[in-house]
């Protein structure tokens, strides 16, 4: 007996993490079915890697700061007969600086797409994986989950939240055949950064890890139904010292790695 094909949705799968897990995916013979906003490349990435990898590849372009995105896509799927064996919540993005000069729609929608739209995905698809009595769901989290972090208050905050969200719902579903992961990147090669226009700033000019390489972490840990991981040797001893630290030291320690060069 032919072992079923699975299928993969991936948020924010045109770039940086997303990308190479797109490509890690359809390398290992999933169909896929690509969320993100800019319909040009979702269309160009759809063709490379079905010609490339010939596997199912289906798009879907949404912009997840968008209230209403998660349920769109949810009826997408359901009108395609599509049904989701793994979910990789990976769109996000960040809003650089002192709290009080920051722009609050743009942190209202970093909110919404870091931790609204990832929880509202989370909830529509599970049953499906429940009582198919398969699935898995990748949420990206962050180091940052660890740390309370000055010029990142809002975006440590929402990754504070997909952690302790995946660690609660991974031991839930504990008796089940669905299992969740957080992935825990530190500063990654991706255009994050400077779409965040925090580029210059210690952390991102010390040692950052490649895209692809986070990915291929993140992947292994998904498919051995690990809770959590953190990508990197260095990140992984950073965030066990940051356990036995004072919170305000922390925090002082974090604004120092998050300030400008």
């Amino acid at each position: 007996q032919q072992e079923k094909v699975r299928t993969v949705l991936i948020t924010g799968a045109t770039s940086g993490i997303g990308y190479e897990l797109s490509k890690l995916f359809a390398k290992n013979g999933y169909n896929l079915v690509l969320v993100a906003r800019n319909k040009q490349r979702l269309g160009e990435l759809v063709q490379q890697l079905s010609q490339e990898f010939s596997v199912r590849t289906e798009s879907i372009s949404k912009d997840l700061s968008e209230v209403i995105s998660p349920a769109e896509i949810f009826a997408e799927l359901q009108e395609k007969s599509i049904h989701i064996d793994i979910l990789v919540n990976n769109a996000g993005f960040n809003e650089y600086g002192v709290f009080f000069n920051t722009d609050i729609q743009r942190e209202l929608q970093m909110i919404q797409v870091n931790l609204v739209s990832l929880t509202y995905l989370t909830k529509l698809l599970l049953p499906g994986m429940l009582k198919q009595k398969y699935g898995k769901i990748l949420n990206v989290a962050s180091t940052g989950s660890f740390v309370p972090g000055p010029y990142n208050a809002v975006y440590c905050a929402t990754k504070a939240y997909v952690l302790s969200f995946s660690e609660a719902i991974a031991e839930e579903l504990k008796d089940t055949n669905v299992t969740v992961t957080a992935l825990c990147p530190g500063a990654t090669k991706t255009q994050f950064a400077q779409r965040a226009k925090m580029e210059h700033t210690k952390l991102f000019s010390g040692k950052v890890m490649d895209a692809e390489k986070v990915a291929e972490v993140g992947f292994d840990a998904l498919m051995r139904g690990k809770a959590s991981v953190i990508a990197g040797c260095a990140n992984r001893l950073t965030v066990f010292f940051l356990r036995f630290m004072p919170r305000n030291i922390v925090a002082k320690m974090a604004k120092n790695i998050m300030s400008l060069k």
